[in-house]
């Protein structure tokens, strides 16, 4: 479908591919990250007195201090991720935070103290309104999936006959950017993006790679640049340029948006 035709016959044999997981060693703190659904209620947060805490949301987002917070709470917006500081103790405080794109506005009651608070990451996110049937029922579905059932479902997407494509509650498409990305490491890989969609709060990225050098390249996951949860070579194997199996996939699940991961 979007990959070469010869690629195609290899949905036959889809289910002996190996599934590459792994956690790259700056990741190790999402696995006490905080999800939280904004439902409209404004979010508690407590942070310690000189102890960054981080606030993370589907896009880039705009804070909202009021002046007589300001010289007490230090905040850095940088691509989705909110860093908090704060100088001095101070009581419950309303902070609004907007996204730059779509105008989302997310409630927080702030408030710092000297004693150790609990300061693990969170992560914001909005159940898609657009998802069909009862949102509390697809959010429980997405939930459920398993990151080698998304992974199967993106590769079914691309290499399965147009027949038996379908869509599954839960997985909802979303955009990415099509531009060429310095992806793997090594400069001998071309990568370029084709497809997204979003399940709970993870997200899933269908990326084409294309060999252009002489030489057939090995695909390992540790040359890849960005911060994943998983990723998953279609073949891990590419022969040199110019071959009809230079080509491949990579499928990539990411706690954010591929725009903030890569």
């Amino acid at each position: 479908m979007l990959l070469t035709s010869h690629w195609k016959t290899c949905w036959i044999c889809w289910f002996g591919f190996t599934l590459w997981l792994f956690q790259a060693p700056v990741n190790a703190a999402s696995e006490t990250t905080e999800r939280i659904e904004w439902k409209k209620t404004p979010i508690r947060l407590e942070v310690t007195v000189g102890v960054e805490r981080q606030v993370e949301f589907p896009s880039s987002v705009k804070v909202g201090v009021p002046s007589n917070l300001q010289p007490l709470l230090r905040t850095q917006s940088v691509n989705g991720t909110v860093y908090l500081l704060s100088h001095a103790p101070f009581e419950s405080t309303r902070v609004m935070v907007r996204e730059i794109e779509g105008g989302q506005i997310y409630l927080f009651d702030i408030s710092a103290s000297k004693q150790p608070r609990q300061n693990h990451p969170i992560q914001v996110f909005v159940q898609d309104a657009s998802e069909p049937g009862d949102l509390n029922d697809g959010n429980a579905v997405a939930s459920n999936i398993s990151y080698v059932a998304l992974t199967r479902f993106a590769a079914r997407q691309l290499y399965a006959p147009a027949r038996l494509l379908s869509d599954r509650p839960g997985i909802v498409r979303t955009s990415v950017a099509r531009d060429p990305i310095n992806l793997v490491r090594g400069g001998a890989i071309d990568a370029i993006p084709l497809v997204a969609w979003r399940a709970g709060g993870y997200y899933l990225t269908a990326v084409k790679l294309t060999n252009r050098s002489d030489h057939p390249q090995t695909l390992d996951p540790r040359n890849l640049r960005g911060t994943w949860l998983t990723a998953a070579f279609q073949h891990h194997r590419l022969l040199p340029a110019g071959n009809e199996a230079d080509t491949t996939a990579v499928y990539l699940i990411s706690a954010r948006p591929f725009s903030v991961s890569f």
